[in-house]
């Protein structure tokens, strides 16, 4: 155990004599035992609010004020960042306690209520789900071909069922002048991609040919009009330039349907072929899972939002059904690793055990899944617990056992922000990669991109700054609870 789990730990156990000394009115004593709890983990406010009692009862009130300010913190600062991971259940006993102890405060009670409504949503969207085995997929419900197109409709078309490299640069010109595409073609571009998906492995092999090249991008997060700076820079994919985005399309930046719906429409330009004896995929175009390829960010961070604004409901349930299906993770020439967030709880897991993983589900809060698309890296041994309290921390040592018992040379991994795109740590055997620039229109950092060659891979690393968009502030569409903490 580290020392700070050890903290936590004995904390707790503090806590619990500090609990029978207060009820044995030995008041001085509980305040003496929750100050020493405090000490070993100041971040929990239940112990400020206890020690805040315990002085009243003596009739120090100044203390008391001042503990029950803090403990105030404590409750407002968890519960929005309970907020922020879509833990609304959590969140609402928080905002339960500061309303206690502040029961006049406005702010206060405007969040508790804004939570119970976000608790009561939750509870009637439980109440009236359907078992997994008898849920039906929007997918199957929708025939594209049955839509029509209006006349006056003058954005880009497709002709047939094959996504030509015109469709794709009117499209994209569409775009960049706000412009939406029609239901019609949205659909058939979605749908069609997620039956390629489907057929795809939840870990996906890429070879790379000698003397080819490779291009690795990380999170783009709605920031369309610099990932069209990227080709711009790096050249349209292809079979001769391919591309792999690894996680967090969507969400924060307020041009996600754009930066989605264009990646996958170039998916469609070239042929993919899967090789049925083995897990080896060829195509111009790779997509990973991220942690916010999922719904309860998407509720949040402006996703679904944004789709209801730009294309309709159904789509909402759509592209919540293709995120299942997005891949977990890469391996690139059998060298090097590529996942959104990083590795696991557990030592010795391989890569057939994460090829095993059924990842046709909502994430889950724990086990593999969960670790490849939440967990970071950290710069001391070990592992430890993780910061954004999903997922766990992981060393340099956890890095390199992992690499030894697959016979890998490097883990390429993306899931955080760096203020020069990227950063290189473990001995150089962990790249985190970044490619939203600017990130939210306010961090002011780089982005980057990877570029790989054939056959040694050496990774060729492109920095890169944000390029002018439409005055449309990120989190244009997110949740109006989440911006309330902005």
């Amino acid at each position: 155990m580290d020392n700070e789990s050890s903290n936590v730990s004995q904390a707790e156990e503090i806590k619990v004599q500090a609990n029978e000394a207060f009820k044995a009115h030995k008041y001085g004593q509980a305040i003496d035992l929750y100050t020493q709890a405090i000490e070993l983990n100041s971040q929990n406010a239940v112990y400020w609010a206890n020690r805040a009692f315990a002085h009243t009862k003596l009739e120090e009130y100044g203390s008391a004020i001042q503990d029950a300010t803090k403990a105030i913190e404590g409750y407002y600062r968890r519960g929005a960042a309970y907020l922020a991971m879509g833990k609304f259940k959590e969140a609402l006993k928080d905002f339960q306690q500061v309303k206690k102890i502040c029961p006049n405060d406005p702010d206060a009670t405007k969040k508790l209520k804004e939570c119970e409504k976000a608790v009561m949503k939750l509870k009637f969207e439980e109440a009236i789900s359907v078992p997994e085995s008898e849920r039906r997929f929007v997918a199957d419900s929708i025939d594209y071909r049955s839509i029509e197109v209006e006349p006056q409709y003058s954005g880009a078309k497709i002709e047939g069922d094959v996504v030509t490299l015109d469709f794709v640069k009117k499209m994209m010109d569409d775009f960049k002048n706000q412009k939406c595409l029609h239901k019609r073609y949205a659909f058939q571009i979605v749908l069609q991609m997620r039956e390629m998906l489907r057929s795809q492995p939840s870990l996906v092999d890429i070879n790379v040919p000698d003397g080819s090249h490779f291009t690795v991008c990380g999170d783009v997060h709605g920031q369309f009009y610099d990932l069209i700076n990227i080709f711009e820079l790096n050249g349209l994919p292809s079979e001769e330039n391919p591309y792999l985005f690894n996680g967090d399309f969507v969400d924060r930046g307020s041009f996600s349907v754009e930066g989605l719906v264009f990646p996958i429409s170039m998916k469609h330009m070239q042929p993919l072929f899967h090789f049925a004896a083995s897990d080896l995929v060829i195509s111009a175009i790779y997509l990973a899972r991220g942690n916010h390829e999922s719904r309860s960010m998407n509720k949040i961070y402006g996703f679904e939002g944004e789709v209801r604004s730009k294309l309709s409901e159904k789509f909402v349930e759509l592209f919540a059904e293709v995120f299942c299906c997005l891949p977990l993770a890469h391996v690139i020439n059998q060298k090097v690793f590529v996942v959104h967030g990083g590795l696991f709880s557990v030592d010795g897991v391989k890569l057939s055990d994460i090829k095993a993983v059924d990842r046709f589900c909502e994430p889950p809060e724990e086990g593999l899944m969960c670790e490849l698309l939440w967990s970071d890296p950290q710069p001391f041994p070990g592992r430890g617990p993780s910061k954004r309290g999903v997922g766990l921390s992981f060393g340099a040592d956890v890095t390199r056992k992992f690499l030894q018992d697959n016979n890998l040379d490097l883990i390429v991994r993306s899931h955080e922000v760096k203020d020069e795109g990227y950063e290189i740590e473990h001995d150089g055997k962990l790249i985190t990669i970044f490619s939203a620039p600017n990130y939210c229109d306010q961090m002011g950092n780089k982005g980057a991109y990877i570029r790989f060659e054939a056959p040694d891979l050496k990774p060729n690393i492109v920095t890169f700054s944000a390029v002018p968009h439409p005055d449309v502030k990120p989190m244009a569409y997110a949740n109006n609870f989440l911006r309330m903490f902005q």
